[in-house]
């Protein structure tokens, strides 16, 4: 099939998909920011009559003794707390099964998740699933009847993913080597904290993916077609925090300030892309995730200048406002100028917080494969400014391939 006609078909699915995207309520979780927010969260939950919360973490959280605190707030508010701490970095279906399996059992009437976007996506199944009386995997049909979720509660330890704010939970599939998504408004948290003090202990390298990957959710948001004004007003917010906070937050992980800000960040990040969606840059990561166990951060933001690069011609405009909002130049100077301003700043941003040039698991061999499933779900799901070609996809990733 000719390309120009794969891409008015692409088009139209897009067209589809817009027109479903507004039928559908706009759920936005109640926002609790600051120090000491995760424990005015649990006083919070408190207060919707609960007897019974299964907490969503993992085991590393739960030596560093970091949900500790919550659970104690809650027992004083009379709640019982059951913790799963079986969630590892890009939780397959397995995982959340468990974690589904023990929210029955012990007859749980609610989820906290504490974590980072892992552990948070699969408290969102989890929770919808109990609710639904469904299995994670009967979630992938999107026509399956979906109920209510279990109250969902949410305190993000890192400042990237913005899941919680998102209709959508990713969950691996080791079965098919690929990663799944699962999308339903009931997800979305009754409320989250954004508390800075869970931030600060955070390692400089997460802190680098985290925020790369938040700034990407916030970059692909704002060059979408599905973006708006709307979308822009968290976007652009988003950017500039980023910009300005990363290279303090990776250098000094005890400044609340600067950890309040990318958490800020991230969160603003997930409004603007949960409604103007992501692209290429996060269709190319899924694969890295999928196949070499990339963490999901580390993947886009070793993606990102590239597809900005390649969307360039198509995005000048938008890229460079984005330039003029980081402080980078005056409007009034050429489009083209600006937007390469803003890609070497973000190359030079990914350079500042360590992160490398090219992937040290990628295998030549690999590509082909990576490409095609990198544009199946690119064409297919994300409303991508400029469409790419196979030839396109895999000579973008042949300069990922390690020295």
């Amino acid at each position: 099939m000719p390309q120009a006609v794969k891409v008015l078909f692409y088009k139209f699915l897009m067209i589809l998909t817009r027109l479903v995207m507004a039928l559908l309520p706009d759920m936005k979780p109640m926002v609790i920011l600051g120090s000491g927010s995760s424990l005015r969260l649990a006083d919070t939950i408190g207060q919707f009559g609960l007897k019974k919360v299964q907490i969503v973490t993992d085991k590393m959280l739960v030596e560093l003794g970091m949900i500790d605190s919550v659970t104690e707030r809650l027992k004083a508010q009379g709640i019982e707390t059951i913790v799963f701490d079986g969630v590892e970095p890009d939780p397959s279906f397995e995982v959340v099964e468990a974690g589904l399996n023990s929210l029955k059992q012990q007859h749980c009437d609610a989820v906290l998740a504490i974590g980072g976007g892992s552990s948070i996506d699969a408290a969102k199944v989890m929770a919808l699933a109990a609710g639904s009386n469904k299995t994670p995997r009967e979630l992938l049909n999107r026509w399956a009847r979906r109920k209510q979720a279990l109250p969902l509660f949410a305190i993000p330890t890192t400042a990237g993913t913005g899941s919680e704010v998102t209709v959508a939970a990713v969950i691996s599939d080791p079965q098919m080597g690929r990663k799944k998504l699962i999308a339903d408004p009931k997800m979305v948290p009754l409320a989250a904290a954004l508390d800075p003090d869970l931030m600060a202990g955070m390692p400089p390298h997460i802190t680098a993916a985290t925020g790369m990957d938040a700034l990407t959710h916030a970059i692909e948001a704002y060059i979408s077609d599905f973006a708006s004004a709307s979308t822009d007003v968290y976007a652009l917010a988003a950017v500039r925090l980023i910009m300005e906070n990363l290279e303090q937050a990776y250098n000094h992980g005890d400044n609340r300030s600067a950890r309040e800000a990318m958490a800020l960040a991230a969160f603003y990040a997930g409004q603007a892309f949960t409604k103007a969606f992501v692209g290429y840059v996060h269709a190319i990561a899924h694969q890295f995730g999928a196949r070499y166990h990339t963490p999901h951060g580390l993947a886009n933001a070793l993606v990102l200048p590239h597809i900005l690069e390649f969307s360039k011609d198509k995005v000048a405009k938008r890229l460079a406002e984005l330039a003029v909002e980081c402080g980078l130049g005056q409007g009034h100077e050429e489009q083209n100028l600006l937007a390469q301003r803003f890609i070497d700043q973000v190359r030079s941003l990914n350079d500042s917080v360590g992160i490398p040039e090219t992937l040290e698991d990628l295998q030549a061999d690999d590509i082909p494969a990576l490409a095609e499933a990198a544009l199946q779900e690119g064409n297919h799901t994300y409303p991508v400014p400029k469409y790419m070609e196979m030839d396109e996809c895999q000579a973008l990733l042949q300069k990922l391939l390690p020295v």
